[in-house]
This record gives structure tokens, C-alpha cells and sequence, in this order.
């Protein structure tokens, strides 16, 4: 497993993580506390040092499943783990981001993670007029001072909120959806993270599973699964399912993208080797909901770059195939 500075800190993390979303057992299904365990304790043994919680995934379960692995794990120091705050219930909108909820949250994320301090915690898609204010950042630079958290960043929704906090000063990294269907950034904000020292950390590389091309129509999804109930945008924005793109549209997209994949690789190798490609990109954090997965994602970092002329090709696809399906704040 290659690594890649992380910013401005004294870190690298693999370039390839592992998000940890589907370790709350829901929104993606139902996954046992002996699965939970043996994705992570199979991502660590591949190399993975980089986990991206939050502290809504499973009310809190995806925390404290990642904290008991790194209570046991034997190489505990050798992993970073990055949470999320903001989108709690629990005084839930506004009241969340107020400095004494701030650090509440905080504290909850300590005690489930079982640290001392977040290495990094980041707003979590926060509205834009919150990042316009400022004054969450304000907050988060005290918390720095109090000892809760050492590093911040922010989880966006588009280029223009990631541009509102590259101007923040202390800002460590920006968490953003790109992959082969949403390549906007490559040219939007790409250069300006990199001259402002900003890690980027990719979400949804694999599309919510339809770039790992192992989806059909016949793909039945549970009740409680985003990829279920949130395909139009009834919950929340349309872009954290599917990257925005119709299941159906998705589907036939993939179908044409095949073509290209190198023999011997999968469409999961292929999306996933064409993030890494980006210097800019700092790690990529696909979700595993198995052992398996977690082995097959990172096994990414290994593989050798698509070359300029795929690149192109892929350019040529998205401008003429995939942009004008892409739903959503972008």
C-alpha cells in the first residue's frame, strides 16, 4: 500500500481508506458485529491506515465498532481515523453548531473511538451559509486550543463550498464526491486545493457500489438502504447515492465503460486507479460492507496508472455520456 502526505500535518495516510459508513449497519443494510470486525481487521492487514467515520453512522455504531478494533489492534499507532460532526439529532440544524455542542459532540466521538484526541474531525455537509459565517471555524480553532481536536476539515457537497473553506485558515482537508462520473472537480478545484496544501479525501469513488460493475437491474436493495430509498433525493442531496446518476442511467454507463478495463482488473480496480491517478487526491475511501471488499479496494494502490490516452477517453465519456445525468448539488 502506497501513502501520500496528508496535508500540512506530519502525516501520510494509505492511499487508500477505508469509509467506514456501512459500519453503522445502516442506510447500506444490516452488517454483524463479526463482518464489522473482520472488513477492518482486513483493510489494516492490507495496508490501510486512513478510517472515515461520523458520528451519525449508526447512531454511533460505526464509531464505537472502529474504536473497539483499535482498542485491540497491535499496531494501533500506525492508524489515523478522521469523524464527522454536524448532522446529530440531538439538538440537531443550528443547535448543533454552537461551540458547547461543538465540543459535546466531540467528547461523544472521543468515548466511542476510545482517543484521547480526534486526529481529525470535519463539518459534515454543512449548509453553505454556515461556511459563508465562519463562525464554525471560529469554533473548531478553540476546540484545537482546548485539546479536543488536532486537525479540521470540512465534507462538502459542491466546488463553490469547497472554495468558501479553502480560504479558512488551519483548513487540513476537504472530503468531496469524485469519481468517473463526477469529474468536474479535476478542473474546478484540483489545482486550487493543491496550492493552498489542502488534502483531498474522495468519497464515493465506486459510485455506492455501481462502479465495482457487480450491479443489475435485479439488484434488490433492503428497506433501510440508501441505495433504496434515497435514488431520487427523498432524504438527502441525490449526489451521496449513486453519485447522482440514475440507477438505471448508471447501469448502462457502466456497461460502456467496460471496455476499457485492462485484462486482469476489475471496473472496481479501474474507477478506483482512476482517482489515484490525480495527485491531488490525497486517499480514496470506498466502504466495504465485507471482508472481501476491503481486500479488492485496496488492492488499488498497487496497480499502474490508465496512461493519458484513457484519460482522455474517459474525459470524452463523461462530457458526452454521464454529465447531463448527473443530479444534485455539484
Amino acid at each position: 500500500m502506497k501513502s501520500r502526505a496528508f496535508s500540512t500535518t506530519n502525516k501520510a495516510v494509505s492511499e487508500v481508506g477505508l469509509g467506514c459508513w456501512q459500519l453503522g449497519s445502516s442506510d447500506w443494510g444490516q452488517i454483524s458485529e463479526a463482518v464489522a470486525r473482520e472488513t477492518l481487521e482486513a483493510a489494516a492487514e492490507a495496508g490501510v491506515s486512513f478510517f472515515d467515520t461520523a458520528d451519525i453512522y449508526g447512531g454511533g455504531l460505526s464509531e464505537q465498532r472502529l474504536g473497539a478494533f483499535l482498542a485491540s489492534y497491535s499496531r494501533r499507532d500506525e492508524l489515523l481515523v478522521a469523524t464527522k460532526f454536524g448532522r446529530s439529532s440531538d439538538p440537531g440544524g443550528a443547535a448543533n453548531l454552537t461551540y458547547d455542542s461543538m465540543c459535546r459532540h466531540a467528547e461523544g466521538s472521543l468515548k466511542r473511538l476510545g482517543v484521547p484526541k480526534l486526529w481529525l474531525t470535519q463539518g459534515h455537509c454543512l449548509p453553505g451559509t454556515v461556511l459563508r459565517d465562519g463562525q464554525v471555524f471560529e469554533h473548531l480553532r478553540r476546540m484545537q486550543q482546548a485539546g479536543l481536536i488536532e486537525h479540521f476539515g470540512m465534507s462538502v457537497e459542491t466546488v463553490e463550498e469547497a472554495k468558501v473553506c479553502l480560504q479558512v485558515e488551519g483548513l487540513s482537508s476537504l472530503q468531496v464526491i469524485f469519481n468517473v462520473f463526477r469529474q468536474k472537480l479535476v478542473t474546478e478545484l484540483f489545482d486550487a486545493a493543491r496550492e493552498r496544501s489542502v488534502a483531498l479525501i474522495v468519497r464515493l469513488p465506486l459510485a455506492s457500489g455501481l462502479l465495482s460493475g457487480k450491479m443489475s437491474r435485479e439488484r434488490k436493495f433492503e428497506s433501510h438502504d440508501h441505495r433504496n430509498y434515497n435514488r431520487d433525493g427523498q432524504a438527502f442531496n441525490v449526489g451521496e447515492t449513486f453519485a447522482g446518476v440514475p440507477f438505471e442511467k448508471g447501469l448502462e454507463l457502466v456497461s460502456e465503460l467496460s471496455k476499457w478495463v485492462p485484462e486482469g482488473w476489475s471496473l472496481g480496480d479501474f474507477a478506483l486507479r482512476y482517482c489515484l491517478d490525480f495527485p491531488a487526491v490525497t486517499t480514496v475511501i470506498p466502504g466495504a460492507t465485507n471482508k472481501a471488499q476491503a481486500l479488492n479496494n485496496a488492492r488499488a494502490s498497487e496497480l499502474p496508472g490508465l496512461g493519458s490516452h484513457v484519460h482522455e477517453q474517459l474525459r470524452r465519456f463523461y462530457a458526452e455520456r454521464v454529465a447531463s445525468h448527473v443530479r444534485g448539488a455539484y
